[in-house]
Parts: structure tokens; sequence; C-alpha cells
């Protein structure tokens, strides 16, 4: 059997990016041949893809990128299943990589983003094979391309809440305020009129369901309800919520104060509507024991 050496070792980690011990074991299937072992390598790396596909990923980056000009901008979410995954500083070059990408191709899709060059390969192809080296499944969930009416700017809370705004104004601080401000409150629309009427509709039905529980007047019950509405609407619209940075007067005075304007707003938060598996460690433990005795 040929020696497997610390150095031939090195020489495929530095080819494949593979695990250390990964390299080993294939070398020593290969009897030594480093092309056979590469090969092993990738065979086995898909095959650590392939079985973490069905895990899910619900933690993860957003990831955002601002071209020269401050008018062409993206902002993606790639997730993965565990928050020191998110950390790892190849899956972070990788979140990097995807958002200039979509500036600079302007794909259609999540998959037609999958297909395009990157690197010495695919996007598709490096999420691979990081999937295999780290052992995590991961995903590009969504992106979203901007082209300002005026110029972008951004913010990003501990890599999980991102934020992108076409903003216009001589005080470039002003926009970062907005930014930072749209992190905070979680705003569902610019506008009152841009919430979902689903939404709408949710609260109306709460606010209805309420009403009839204070046997009220109808009259009286319909005016409770159509005034939950409204107070909804100025909550989660940008504009007609309090700032901030000084709550005695609302976002849309503030701008207006200050020569500035807003146009639009991308808000990513990590995991957003995604259902996360809870173990329930005594449940767990409990019907171990039990098969156990059985």
């Amino acid at each position: 059997m040929a020696e497997i050496t610390a150095a031939m070792v090195k020489v495929l980690r530095e080819k494949t990016d593979a695990p250390m011990m990964e390299c080993k074991k294939a070398l020593t299937e290969a009897a030594g041949d480093m092309d056979k072992a590469e090969e092993i390598l990738r065979v086995k790396l898909g095959s650590k893809a392939s079985k973490a596909a069905t895990r899910v990923t619900a933690e993860g980056l957003v990831g955002i990128y601002i071209d020269e000009s401050g008018k062409l901008g993206t902002i993606v979410e790639v997730n993965c299943e565990t928050d020191f995954v998110a950390k790892n500083e190849d899956f972070i070059g990788f979140v990097g990589n995807v958002a200039k990408l979509v500036a600079e191709k302007n794909p259609a899709s999540v998959e037609e983003l999958g297909a395009l060059p990157l690197g010495e390969g695919t996007v598709e192809s490096i999420r691979t094979a990081l999937v295999g080296k780290i052992g995590e499944n991961m995903s590009v969930r969504r992106f979203k391309r901007v082209q300002a009416q005026g110029r972008l700017t951004s913010y990003i809370h501990s890599g999980k809440i991102g934020v992108l705004v076409d903003f216009s104004g001589s005080d470039e601080q002003v926009g970062k305020d907005v930014a930072m401000h749209i992190a905070a409150t979680k705003p569902k629309a610019l506008h009152e009129s841009g919430v979902p009427q689903e939404d709408i509709d949710r609260e109306r039905s709460v606010a209805k369901a309420k009403a009839e529980e204070s046997g009220k007047p109808a009259d009286i019950a319909e005016k409770m309800v159509e005034g939950s509405v409204k107070k909804f609407l100025k909550e989660v619209a940008l504009l007609s919520q309090p700032f901030v940075k000084d709550d005695k007067q609302t976002v849309e005075a503030m701008l207006k104060s200050t020569g500035s304007n807003v146009h639009g707003f991308d808000l990513f938060i990590v995991g957003e509507g995604i259902e996360k598996k809870v173990n329930d460690f005594a449940a767990e433990v409990a019907a171990q024991a039990a098969a156990a005795a059985r």
C-alpha cells in the first residue's frame, strides 16, 4: 500500500477544500493516486450534499451588494441549518458572491441563479461543494435586485435582518437612519395603501371578534373595528410610524423636515415564515427509555 504523507493530504485539501480527514481517507482508498482521490472526494461530498438536502434550513445570513454608482443593488437570503455555520467564513463569502452575481447577471429566478458561473463552477455546484465540506444543508432562498430612483443605502443587523432603501436627500445619514428604523420596526409597506390586503383582513377579523365579545351595540362595534384597522395601518406603514430616534414626529415628518424622500425599501429577515423544527428533549429521552424497556 502506498504511503499517504501529510504533504499529499495538504495538496489534495488545497485542490478540493475538503476536510483533512476526508482527504486522507480518499487517498488511502485511491492507493495514493491523487486524481482518483479527487474523484472519490467529489462523489463523497456529493453524497453528503444529497443526504443534507432534506434538512430544514432556517438559519443563515442576509447579504447586500450595492454597486459603485449607488443606484443598483441586491439583497439576498441564504439559509443553513445552524447559526454556527452562518459564521463560517466560506459561507459568508458565498453569500457575498451570490449578492454581487445577482446584481451583475440579473437572474429571473433562484433556479436561473443556480446555473450561473461562479468561481470554477456554478452557484449550484459551489453550494453543493460547501454542503459536502461543512456537512450542513444550505440553500439560496430568495433575492431582490433594485434599480433605485434615488440612491441606495442599507443596514444589516447581526447578519439576520437586512434592509435596502431607495432614498434621496442631501444628508446620507438620514437614509441610514431610516434603514435602521425599518430593521427595528419591520413595517409591511411604505404607505398605508401598500399594506397587503390579507394582513388587513386578518386584523379586521380579530378586531371584529373582540368587538363582538364587548357586547357593544352594532354601530359602536363597527366603529371599534374600523378604529382598530386604522390604528393597525398606521403602525405597519413606514411613513406613518413614529421615528425611532424622535418619536414625537413620524418618519414622513422627519423626511419632510430634512428635504428627503424614501421611494421604496426591501426588508429580509432570516428564516421568516420557515417552520423550524423544535426538539422536545424530555419527550425524546422518555421515548428512548420506553423503547429500551420494551
